[in-house]
């Protein structure tokens, strides 16, 4: 324990380092309204506040659980190889020690992988888009990440996790950020069931993306943020984390690329803007695991094997008739399976080596075969630990009458904006929406309508 009235605590670090993770962390935040945006844009109009309200309520509601208990359960100290501790509930003692990161203290190291716990519980959400009930969504939130986000992130990032010990590469959350979430959300979407669409009795209800911009904006968002995600996730001010952020542009790039061209050849000859983004995100995932373990020319092929493997794990929950309308799945679970491996078969000695003082055995490219051993070891015990404990706790919540986690009928057809926020993206609705008085309005302006640039909606007498 330090003693910050005697000692200067920030002496103890490089600042260099602290101000790359802080700045990386605050970029890592970002992301969260960029996927907002992203499923926002992907949604029908009339549900598309809901997903924005979504992200913004997963930084509120994550930031209270990573205070309250998940970062010690994470990664606090005396935990067992499955389980962290409460040794730093509430956040009691983390302060300048560095038991999460030797370079770092401890509460810089927190803010980091806070923003991390938030993007995981985000991305999961989209699992059960345009259906969900937003109460029971913020109580599942907070249970889920208590016991199925923080778990995964202990296993792989704590040092006395098992699979840290096992010898599992995974640099920036391949596995505790994107494959929970996505097979989380498979299982969200399989239990909510399918939505309610009258013209499709048979499949899975595909519908066009409402905003194309939203999309580009919320692709944008993650991508300059994403630089955050992989590059601080080195822990210091190292070429590793610089270099961590080549290997994260040219997979990306690669990757939107290879779905653009194969959707190309999929979709009557069109070169798609929604394609090139979601192979964009792929590329962005399948690098995540190994943007600090890859040489900078296996990130192309990372990139491009990752977007054609989404691409056509897009088709299979038709097959599968689970309704996963924002693809979390094909993109997140996939993708993150996809890169783990491949971070098995690239990985090097010499990449990880230019974070000083960090040696590995490396993946293939080091002829390390039993890298892929590990790697897959980790993907099935993260994918099977997110999909099995999300669908008991969702089933247990619809046991509960005020649990139900789905929308009734008639409220999906209205959309989740009007039944239960009461508000609208673009204000197009003429529906009658309950709000506080908020100032006296003149007896002769009862029936005078208030107007805006997009509609004119009268305003009811009984709330004059």
């Amino acid at each position: 324990m330090h003693d910050s009235m005697t000692e200067d605590l920030t002496g103890l670090y490089d600042k260099a380092d602290m101000v790359w993770v802080m700045v990386s962390g605050s970029l890592v935040w970002i992301m969260i309204p960029g996927v907002g945006l992203l499923y926002s844009g992907l949604s029908r109009k009339k549900h598309a506040l809901s997903l924005l309200w979504a992200s913004m309520m997963a930084i509120c509601l994550v930031s209270f659980q990573w205070f309250f208990w998940g970062y010690s359960l994470t990664f606090g100290p005396n935990s067992s190889k499955f389980l962290g501790s409460l040794d730093q509930f509430a956040l009691k003692t983390v302060l300048a020690d560095n038991n999460g990161a030797s370079t770092l203290p401890d509460i810089v190291f927190c803010y980091f992988q806070g923003m991390f716990a938030m993007i995981t519980g985000c991305i999961m959400l989209g699992g059960a888009c345009e259906r969900a009930r937003l109460g029971p969504m913020m109580v599942f939130l907070f249970i889920w990440m208590t016991v199925v986000y923080c778990p995964c992130a202990m296993w792989t990032w704590n040092a006395n996790g098992w699979l840290n010990k096992l010898g599992a590469y995974d640099f920036a959350g391949g596995g505790p950020v994107h494959q929970s979430s996505g097979w989380s959300a498979l299982a969200y979407a399989l239990i909510c069931g399918k939505r309610s669409d009258p013209l499709t009795k048979k499949g899975v209800p595909k519908y066009r993306p409402h905003s194309v911009t939203s999309v580009v904006l919320g692709t944008v968002f993650l991508w300059f943020g994403w630089f955050g995600f992989n590059g601080g996730s080195s822990g210091d001010a190292s070429i590793r984390g610089f270099y961590a952020n080549v290997n994260t542009n040219l997979a990306a790039s690669c990757g939107g690329l290879t779905w653009m061209f194969v959707d190309y050849f999929r979709c009557g000859r069109k070169w798609t803007t929604v394609g090139l983004c979601s192979g964009a995100v792929a590329g962005l995932v399948g690098i995540t695991p190994g943007a600090g373990f890859v040489p900078v020319y296996f990130a192309v092929p990372i990139g491009v094997i990752t977007a054609i493997v989404s691409n056509f794990a897009v088709d299979v929950k038709g097959l599968m008739g689970i309704d996963d309308g924002m693809d979390v799945w094909a993109l997140h679970g996939v993708g993150g399976f996809v890169g783990s491996c491949l971070t098995g078969l690239f990985a090097a000695d010499y990449i990880a080596a230019t974070d000083y003082g960090v040696s590995i055995d490396g993946g293939w490219l080091n002829h390390h075969y039993k890298q892929l051993g590990y790697q897959l070891a980790a993907c099935v015990s993260i994918d099977a630990w997110a999909f099995v404990v999300t669908c008991i706790l969702l089933l247990v919540m619809n046991r509960i009458p005020f649990l139900k986690i789905r929308l009734s009928e008639e409220e999906e057809e209205i959309g989740t904006d009007a039944a239960q926020i009461g508000e609208f993206t673009y204000m197009s609705s003429n529906i009658y929406i309950p709000e506080p008085v908020r100032s006296r309005v003149p007896k002769d302006a009862k029936n005078e309508t208030i107007s805006d640039d997009a509609d004119s909606i009268p305003l009811p007498p009984e709330k004059v």
